[in-house]
């Protein structure tokens, strides 16, 4: 089972640019597709980006598409997310979340491992 911490958060003007980490445990990381979701007060979590087990296929949400990019570092057992011009509606709390593709990815989350969520707040 992999454990994963984020960690990146925090307050940024609209505009303005924030990346995040979540570090994982365990030597199965390359195994999986990691995911970044987020959750915004009173609403459901949501898919923002995902990456396949090796980094080479990428995929975003709609409303973050040329804003955001995720990567993937197998040797470092890290994955990342670059959040660029960032609006208010992007204020959340952000998920890492690993899985295998159809289980956790963007259409799917009930076979996705959690982490604990970063807060990412953009002001106006």
């Amino acid at each position: 089972q992999v454990q994963l911490v984020e960690s990146g958060g925090g307050l940024v003007q609209a505009g303005g640019s924030l990346g995040l980490s979540c570090a994982a445990s365990g030597r199965t990381f390359s195994s999986y597709t990691m995911n970044w979701f987020r959750q915004a007060p009173g609403q459901e979590r949501e898919f923002v980006a995902g990456t396949s087990w090796n980094g080479g296929s990428t995929y975003y949400a709609e409303s973050v598409k040329g804003r955001f990019t995720v990567s993937r570092d197998n040797a470092k057992n890290i994955l990342y997310l670059y959040m660029n011009t960032l609006k208010p509606e992007d204020t959340a709390v952000y998920y890492c979340a690993a899985g295998l593709a159809a289980q956790c990815d963007k259409n799917y989350a009930w076979g996705c491992t959690w982490g604990q969520g970063t807060q990412v707040t953009v002001s106006s």
